[in-house]
């Protein structure tokens, strides 16, 4: 029997090939991690444990390493391939992701968290630990979604909206210090020229998106597609007359919510009761 040739000196291990990969990749770019690290607002020591194979990153963070290395979605197949699981990161996802960047405008409603956009990391952390991660799938997991941030800090951030339900301020977080943090921040952005943020008050009563979380993305040349999320699965929403009674519902809620100022003012009460402890 001939012997088998081999073809190329790769590994044939997904996770292992998937770290060589990104190794390689960054080679030929040339550059240090913490080059990569800083041109797309990312920690260096998550990509450094991605190319050793300890870590195999957020979809985010390899969707921003596909783009950056300019694979074509190669490095996302080979992410799929190394989770063992491509439901982990559907392509209507993929597909929210690379619209998310190109939206000029972001609205928002979410059903019992803040927005990840929003999202502070000791607030990440306290909600991404009660679904099990720890150590550092934990830390990768809070890095991948407040790295999210930097799309509303950038020069030419998108306009974002934000509709937060009553009760959502009122459940904090079991350090107070982060609560504190959160709440801070929270007001800090409300304050920014392209970030709007209304209250919901409970007396408000039931409305059309009571059950539903969603993202409105606001596309060049008029075109909205929406995301929609419960607990067990999320969407992406294209057809018009379906985004369309979604939008319509989002409008009635937010004649329902409290003007922008008045909503600052609701976040400072908050603040204002909320214990002076430092966070651990």
């Amino acid at each position: 029997m001939p012997q088998r040739r081999v073809v190329t000196g790769r590994s044939h291990e997904p996770r292992a090939r998937f770290a060589e990969e990104l190794r390689l990749l960054r080679a030929g770019k040339g550059g240090s991690l913490r080059d990569v690290a800083d041109r797309l607002g990312w920690d260096a020591s998550t990509l450094g444990k991605m190319e050793s194979g300890r870590s195999l990153g957020s979809p985010e963070l390899v969707e921003a390493l596909d783009q950056h290395y300019g694979t074509s979605g190669m490095l996302l197949a080979l992410w799929e391939l190394a989770v063992g699981d491509p439901t982990q990161f559907k392509e209507q996802y993929r597909r929210y992701m690379v619209l998310e960047t190109e939206a000029h405008s972001l609205w928002h409603f979410g059903v019992s968290i803040l927005p990840g956009l929003l999202q502070t990391d000791g607030y990440a952390r306290e909600l991404l630990a009660l679904g099990g991660a720890k150590g550092d799938e934990l830390d990768q997991q809070v890095e991948a979604r407040t790295g999210r941030r930097t799309l509303l800090e950038e020069e030419d951030a998108p306009l974002f909206r934000a509709v937060v339900a009553e009760a959502v301020l009122r459940t904090p977080l079991r350090d107070k210090g982060a609560w504190r943090e959160q709440l801070e921040h929270l007001l800090e952005v409300s304050q920014w020229p392209h970030v709007t943020i209304h209250v919901l008050p409970q007396n408000a009563g039931l409305h059309g998106l009571v059950g539903t979380s969603v993202m409105f993305l606001k596309l060049l040349g008029g075109r909205v597609v929406a995301y929609t999320e419960n607990t067990v699965r999320g969407e992406l929403v294209e057809e018009i007359p379906a985004v369309q009674q979604l939008d319509d519902a989002y409008d009635a809620m937010r004649d329902l919510a409290l003007n922008p100022a008045e909503s600052r003012k609701f976040i400072l009460r908050m603040l204002e009761e909320s214990p002076c402890e430092p966070s651990t």
